[in-house]
């Protein structure tokens, strides 16, 4: 069973991209977790040089990504780019090497037609970068994403949408569980 490392792009704590989230862990067919990484300092290599103790958000962070089979990113898009606290993150795991090699999926939503392409791609751009696996066939852009969410649950409801989210996620878990993709279970 493929374990999941879920980051969230939106802090707002009703968010549309936190509800598509949630939806996607509850259609998840393996164990699945979220990093909070909002708690994570801003990056700045001095914290984290030669001999140094990462802070203790970061240390979580990468502990938890390098627990994880596969990583599943949820994110709004901020004028047209990708939200300062989920790059933040990004860059705090570019260089400790958790990402590499690592099956990824990048989901975004949006309100408005384009369902977050921008963000999307530089998403993507980014975690090639890192050496990171993107599962182009697990990655989505989710359009006028307001009414295919229940205000009450929190949850998507749109049956096309949850479909759909179901087969990007069967892409992640399938290249999650690829024999030499497994990561080794943290101590």
């Amino acid at each position: 069973m493929p374990r999941l490392l879920a980051l969230s792009g939106s802090l707002r704590a009703r968010s549309a991209n936190g509800a598509v989230l949630r939806s996607a862990l509850d259609l998840f067919d393996g164990a699945a977790t979220t990093a909070d990484i909002g708690a994570l300092p801003h990056f700045n290599p001095d914290l984290d040089g030669e001999g140094a103790t990462p802070p203790p958000p970061v240390a979580a962070l990468r502990t938890a990504a390098a627990a994880a089979d596969a990583l599943l990113l949820v994110s709004p898009e901020y004028a047209h780019g990708v939200p300062g606290v989920l790059k933040n993150a990004l860059d705090w795991l570019v260089s400790s090497g958790e990402c590499v090699g690592k099956p990824v999926a990048v989901i975004t939503a949006s309100p408005f037609p384009t369902g977050g392409d921008h963000a999307n791609a530089q998403l993507r751009e980014t975690l090639r970068m890192m050496s990171a696996e993107v599962i182009a066939d697990a990655c989505r852009e989710i359009p006028a994403i307001g009414p295919k969410i229940d205000p009450a649950t929190e949850r998507v409801t749109d049956e096309p949408t949850l479909a759909d989210l179901r087969t990007a996620l069967a892409h992640l878990a399938t290249a999650a569980t690829r024999p030499g993709t497994a990561t080794p279970a943290a101590p």
